[in-house]
């Protein structure tokens, strides 16, 4: 019923710093820095994604620099205590990668990285050969939509479906990716409906409504209700 939802390759980037299990600490630390990342994809062979390397995975070696942990913190933080010793990427990466493949719905990836509170997923094919990757930045991409682009996808996909005129008239109205639905219905009972499948187009932030069942008025607001006990 609605239209295509957008996809990873829609928004992810596909020119992608990475590097190779035997690179160094300094060389990974100078490769975020200068390509302004938070983790790198970690290759092997022709590009296959084996790894991650995050700035959390690098850490650990300023954390434990000049300290002697406890017997209790050593057996609690070993892995981190791991990484501090760590001086190449195939030491220091987080295997396997956590990856999403580029026809997976934004939905889909941004379920993943809340899940995993991982900032970018490294996008692969189906062998696991990298193909890009995408950040929270590019999912949130779709509340750029302009308003008149989801409204218009509102009236089309979800009014003409659930309400359809002549029985009903209902007016579409977006504003700074607010939905607002008004004007008559025949079944009410159809609201929730609405407001789901409102919900899941790109772009939406909330949606509200101002509807009333079809031959009965809306409800007076309050400045109109006022305004009638005086006249």
């Amino acid at each position: 019923m609605h239209g295509t939802p957008h996809i990873v390759s829609d928004v992810m980037t596909h020119t992608v710093a990475a590097i190779g299990r035997g690179a160094t600490f300094k060389e990974i630390v100078r490769m975020m820095h200068d390509w302004k990342v938070s983790a790198l994809p970690v290759l092997e062979g022709e590009g296959r994604v084996v790894g991650v390397v995050s700035e959390a995975d690098l850490l650990p070696k300023e954390e434990f620099r000049d300290s002697d942990p406890d017997r209790y913190t050593q057996l609690r933080r070993l892995s981190d205590l791991s990484k501090a010793g760590a001086v190449t990427a195939g030491e220091l990466m987080t295997s396997p990668a956590l990856t999403v493949h580029a026809n997976a719905t934004l939905a889909q990836a941004a379920r993943t990285m809340a899940r995993a509170k991982v900032k970018r997923l490294p996008v692969v094919d189906d062998v696991g050969m990298l193909q890009g990757i995408v950040s929270r930045a590019d999912l949130l991409k779709v509340f750029l939509r302009d308003d008149e682009d989801i409204a218009e996808e509102i009236r089309r996909e979800v009014v003409a479906y659930l309400f359809p005129a002549p029985t009903s008239a209902v007016r579409v109205a977006v504003r700074d990716g607010v939905v607002t639905l008004g004007g008559r219905i025949r079944d009410t009972s159809l609201v929730p409906v609405a407001a789901r499948l409102i919900r899941a187009v790109e772009g939406v932030v909330d949606v509200t409504f101002d509807i009333s069942e079809h031959g009965r008025s809306p409800e007076p607001t309050p400045g109109e209700a006022e305004n009638a006990s005086r006249s």
